[in-house]
């Protein structure tokens, strides 16, 4: 028989739980695309902001689905983005693209074509010269599924 006051202990601690904020590793854990993206950025600090990633937000078929990057860089010798990559949430292949800028890069922007197979998060991740890194991640509805192993 449970008594009252082992009722309100397991209340509490069913209380506490509910309101348990996640840390940062927690998350994580969790996300495979902050995994992928800290992995890119050699595990420094990545912030939100300087880079869009444009895509439309429903595609119809997933087979072949413009992207464009662009970084906000006046790309001079010491102010400049090193390197672009994109990474997706549930393709069979994680790592959509990386791309490698050099010095003579006028801007800092890049246009391919991807397959998506299904809805899902998109993240890009801009290395600048300092070692900074910054970011942008979309949602994309996809109607028509692609590339998914059988």
């Amino acid at each position: 028989m449970t008594t009252r006051r082992h009722f309100l202990t397991q209340l509490s601690s069913l209380g506490a739980s509910a309101w348990w904020v996640p840390t940062d590793a927690a998350i994580a854990e969790v996300d495979p695309l902050i995994t992928r993206s800290r992995a890119y950025a050699g595990g420094g600090q990545i912030r939100e902001g300087k880079v869009t990633l444009e895509i439309a937000p429903l595609v119809d078929n997933g087979n072949s689905v413009p992207i464009t990057v662009s970084v906000q860089s006046p790309m001079t010798a010491t102010d400049r983005v090193v390197g672009i990559a994109i990474f997706n949430e549930k393709n069979p292949q994680p790592e959509v693209a990386e791309f490698t800028l050099g010095p003579r890069a006028g801007h800092a922007k890049i246009a391919t074509r991807i397959r998506l197979a299904t809805t899902q998060r998109l993240l890009a991740v801009a290395k600048m010269a300092d070692g900074s890194c910054w970011t942008h991640t979309v949602e994309v509805v996809v109607t028509l599924a692609a590339c998914l192993e059988d």
